[in-house]
């Protein structure tokens, strides 16, 4: 994706955010917080961005936004369970109206045939609506692309979530 591209995204995603007096929250995984820099990139973004988690240990996804051990364990931090959990968590430990997780296989090592590198889970609480996931899995054309893939597809996400609320 073009910086450009990205650029334009991130903006529609803060103006969006603006038309609905919404802050948005970040809890990233496998991003390591790119999501929210491709928002903080642009000037007056503080007025919409409340915060961003970088939650890369399972130990930081507990205890910065409350994902169970339990549950880590028994799906997998790439999972929907797990990027349900980061982006309720992410909610409730901020003052955002909407918050975005990413979780995945950025690569180039850690995939399996169940996991492959280039798996993304996604997930997306917006308050007073019930937590959605998505799921993706992006061409290995190797780790930055990955994750510049990823952040695209949460930018969308946001951005499909506020046109329908």
């Amino acid at each position: 994706m073009s910086s450009l591209i990205a650029e334009a995204k991130a903006t529609a995603v803060l103006e969006a955010c603006r038309r609905k007096g919404i802050l948005l929250a970040t809890a990233e995984s496998c991003t390591g917080g790119l999501i929210a820099a491709s928002l903080t990139d642009i000037g007056g973004s503080s007025d919409v961005v409340d915060r961003g988690f970088v939650t890369y240990s399972n130990e930081a996804k507990h205890e910065m936004i409350g994902v169970p051990l339990q549950l880590i364990a028994a799906h997998g931090a790439v999972s929907e369970e797990v990027a349900l959990a980061m982006a309720a968590g992410a909610l409730a430990h901020s003052h955002a109206g909407l918050a975005v997780s990413a979780t995945g296989i950025a690569g180039p090592g850690g995939g399996t045939a169940t996991k492959p590198v280039g798996l993304v889970w996604f997930g997306m609480a917006l308050k007073g609506k019930e937590p959605i996931a998505a799921r993706s899995v992006f061409e290995d054309h190797g780790r930055a692309s990955i994750r510049s893939a990823a952040v695209n597809f949460a930018l969308d996400m946001v951005l499909k979530a506020l046109s329908s609320s």
